[in-house]
C-alpha cells in the first residue's frame, strides 16, 4: 500500500509555515508516505509576502517552491503541484488538485472569483475542487453543489477543525473526501492523506484514484 500526503505547506511560499524543504523530505519519507501534494498557500496574502509586484511573477514565485522541493525530494517522494486558494470574498481556504503552469498563468483573475465562478472553470478544466476545514470558526459554509468534496480529516493540531462535521457534511451531499496533515511545523507529526494500492506518481494518478474513490483515508 501506497501513503499519499494532500496537505502540505513549505516556508519558501506559505507565510506561516516553518518548514524547510529538508525537513518535509525527511518528515514524509520516514512516516513511510511514497507521494506528497504540495499545496502552498495561493492568495494575495501570499503574493505580498513573496513581493511580487505581478500575478505572472508571483505564479513564477509559487512554482519555484514547487520546484525546489521536487529536486529536494530527488526520487525520494513524488513531488505533486497543488494549491490552497482563497479567494479575496473571505477567508475559506480549497485545495486544488491538478493545476498545472499554464492553468495558473492563464487566471490572471483567479483571486476576485467566487466559489460559484471557480466552480465552473474547475470543472471545464478537469480539476478537483476541495474545501479545506469548512467547519474551523474563521469558514463560511458554501453551497455544496459547487465543491467537488470537502477535507474531511485536517490534521491540524493549533484549530479546531471539527473534523466528525466535515465527515458527515460530505456523507449528506455526496461529496468527496479527503484526508491531510496541514503540514507547516518541524515538530508536527506526519498524520493524515490517503492509502492507495496504487502508487500516485503524478497530477493524473492522483484525480484518477481520488475521482474513482480506489483509496482509504488515513486519519491518525
Amino acid at each position: 500500500m501506497f501513503k499519499t500526503e494532500l496537505h502540505c505547506h513549505s516556508k519558501s511560499v506559505s507565510a506561516c509555515a516553518r518548514v524547510s524543504n529538508e525537513e518535509i523530505i525527511q518528515k514524509f519519507t520516514e512516516a513511510g508516505y511514497t507521494s506528497l501534494v504540495l499545496t502552498n498557500h495561493f492568495n494575495q496574502g501570499t503574493q505580498d509576502f513573496l513581493s511580487c509586484a505581478s500575478y505572472q511573477d508571483f505564479v513564477t514565485a509559487y512554482l519555484k517552491g514547487y520546484e525546489d522541493l521536487k529536486r529536494e525530494a530527488s526520487g525520494k517522494l513524488n513531488i505533486i503541484l497543488g494549491m490552497e486558494l482563497r479567494f479575496n470574498e473571505n477567508s475559506n481556504d480549497y485545495l486544488v488538485f491538478g493545476i498545472t503552469e499554464e492553468f495558473l498563468r492563464a487566471h490572471e483573475d483567479i483571486f476576485s472569483l467566487n466559489p460559484e465562478k471557480f466552480s465552473k472553470i474547475s470543472r471545464e478544466n478537469g480539476l478537483l475542487f476541495v474545501q479545506a476545514h469548512p467547519f474551523r470558526n474563521t469558514m463560511t459554509v458554501i453551497n455544496p453543489a459547487f465543491l467537488d468534496g470537502v477535507e474531511v480529516y485536517n490534521g491540524h493540531k493549533g484549530h479546531d477543525s471539527r473534523n466528525e462535521i466535515a465527515y458527515m457534511w460530505a456523507d449528506k451531499y455526496g461529496l468527496i473526501k479527503t484526508s491531510g496533515t496541514d503540514f507547516h511545523y518541524p515538530h508536527v507529526p506526519a498524520n493524515a492523506g490517503i492509502l492507495t494500492e496504487k502508487e500516485i506518481k503524478t497530477s493524473d494518478d492522483l484525480l484518477e484514484i481520488i475521482k474513482s474513490g480506489s483509496y482509504s483515508l488515513i486519519k491518525e
